[in-house]
């Protein structure tokens, strides 16, 4: 069960390629935070935006451009 506000999306990491499951909150939409993957734990960039309806999108990225 999350907390209220957050939302569970899977995502793939750019590393690894495996889906890993992150727990999303709205009050990080439209900031940069890194996340370490679970499998790889190499750290992922992740970017947050809303949605229509209100759910929330991960854009990730590696730290290697």
């Amino acid at each position: 069960m999350t907390a209220p506000g957050l939302q569970e999306s899977s995502v793939y990491c750019p590393y690894c390629g495996e889906s890993i499951s992150v727990l999303l909150n709205p009050e990080d939409v439209g900031l940069d935070y890194i996340e370490d993957c679970q499998v790889c734990c190499r750290p992922i960039e992740f970017h947050l935006r809303e949605q229509a309806g209100g759910w929330l999108e991960a854009e990730v990225r590696s730290d290697v451009e």
